[in-house]
């Protein structure tokens, strides 16, 4: 591929049509962000082919070796215990390095490459180092605050480290922890917890759609407070969240953002790492066939209401008012570091939730778990390239879901 030939008119056709260019750890990016998905929907091939067209793309970090049949058989017959995590988490490391070295080889040297690590898990601190070693350019963490994602970086002045957050207050903390640890982050991504998809950023699911985390109140409020700290010109601020056209972008960055993040539209694509199943079902899902409950990691969640979801959402209650701590994870992988099922949480979920996005990642409707986003696709119901994807969100005028 001449990937030159294939940037310079997306870099031309955003700037023809008056979008600016993201600036981030030293390189002039197209304005998208492709957002992190797991279990295993975006690795890397999908996070491998938004890099290579001068954006960033990005890596789940969650339970990666379902990618890898050597790594998934060498921890088939895993028991319970303190032994089968060890086991799996080394599996899931490994794959974690595999993905990174994979994805830089497709992005040949354009955009940028990420991961995302949720500091919800057990493994975001060994996921982050293994990350860096392994020469990842940007590290995003969302579910919960990375008040430590800088101690952990040390060694990386040159990796771009990103939080994500829903609202000015836990921008200004994270910022002002950070600042004592001699680093401040390389970008902020505001997410709309009423819009984004996966786990939101909001404390109860009652919470998800209060006006306090519109746009409009979020963004000038993170630039205000950025302005008074000296860095409204070095913390770029991405928005996320019900990102489908590019009159979404051009109206984003109006109100002061540096570029958008869509998560959702990039599961429709060819490069997508799912199963094709899942692509279908996402992409053929309407806002209507949306669920929010709260996760097992006590977040607030929005899924597909497939037939596990609804069977389950049916018994939750009564689950819920039997919850009770066990001495340990159920299964095999004791992924979260505080979970609903294992810890007998009151009102948090109580189903594994490694078990039904692994399922959903297969394309498995009566048992998976499919989270997904607010809002029409840009293409409909049409899976389509990444290429096809990127060049729509950056052309003015062209409705959701209509034909090329």
């Amino acid at each position: 591929m001449n990937l030159t030939a294939v940037i310079d008119p997306l870099r031309a056709l955003f700037e023809r049509h008056g979008l600016r260019p993201l600036r981030l750890a030293g390189r002039d990016l197209l304005p998208i962000v492709q957002g992190g998905m797991g279990v295993g929907v975006s690795a890397h091939r999908l996070a491998g082919s938004v890099a290579a067209l001068g954006a960033l793309g990005t890596i789940s970090s969650v339970d990666l070796r379902r990618h890898h049949p050597d790594l998934m058989e060498r921890t088939r017959d895993c028991h319970v215990g303190a032994a089968a995590k060890q086991a799996i988490d080394a599996a899931n490391l490994e794959a974690l390095e595999r993905e990174v070295v994979a994805a830089r080889a497709l992005a040949q040297g354009r955009g940028l490459v990420a991961i995302n690590v949720m500091r919800a898990v057990s493994a975001y601190a060994a996921s982050v180092t293994r990350a860096l070693q392994a020469g990842i350019d940007a590290i995003v963490v969302g579910a919960g605050l990375p008040l430590d994602l800088p101690e952990l970086a040390r060694e990386h002045p040159r990796t771009a480290l990103i939080p994500i957050l829903s609202d000015a207050r836990g921008v200004a903390l994270v910022v002002k922890k950070w600042e004592r640890k001699q680093r401040v982050p390389d970008a902020i991504v505001i997410e709309h917890p009423g819009w984004a998809g996966g786990h939101l950023g909001a404390a109860r699911v009652a919470d998800v759609h209060d006006p306090r985390f519109d746009f409009e109140t979020v963004i000038p409020q993170t630039l205000e407070f950025l302005r008074g700290a000296g860095l409204e010109k070095t913390v770029p601020v991405v928005a996320a969240g019900g990102v489908r056209s590019f009159e979404d972008i051009a109206r984003l960055q109006g109100l002061g953002a540096a570029a958008a993040q869509p998560g959702t539209p990039f599961v429709a694509t060819d490069e997508c790492d799912a199963h094709p199943h899942f692509k279908q079902v996402l992409a053929e899902a309407r806002d209507e066939d949306l669920v929010e409950f709260t996760s097992v990691a006590g977040l607030p969640a929005r899924a597909v209401r497939t037939p596990w979801l609804a069977s389950y959402l049916g018994v939750e209650a009564r689950l819920q008012a039997r919850a009770h701590k066990k001495p340990r994870c159920i299964l095999a992988f004791d992924c979260l570091a505080q979970c609903g099922l294992r810890d007998g949480t009151p009102g948090w979920g109580q189903f594994c939730i490694d078990t039904q996005l692994a399922a959903g990642l297969r394309g498995d409707v009566k048992k998976g778990l499919f989270f997904r986003g607010v809002g029409a696709l840009p293409f409909g119901p049409r899976i389509v390239s990444v290429r096809a994807l990127v060049e729509r969100l950056l052309t003015p005028g062209l409705a959701l879901g209509a034909a090329v």
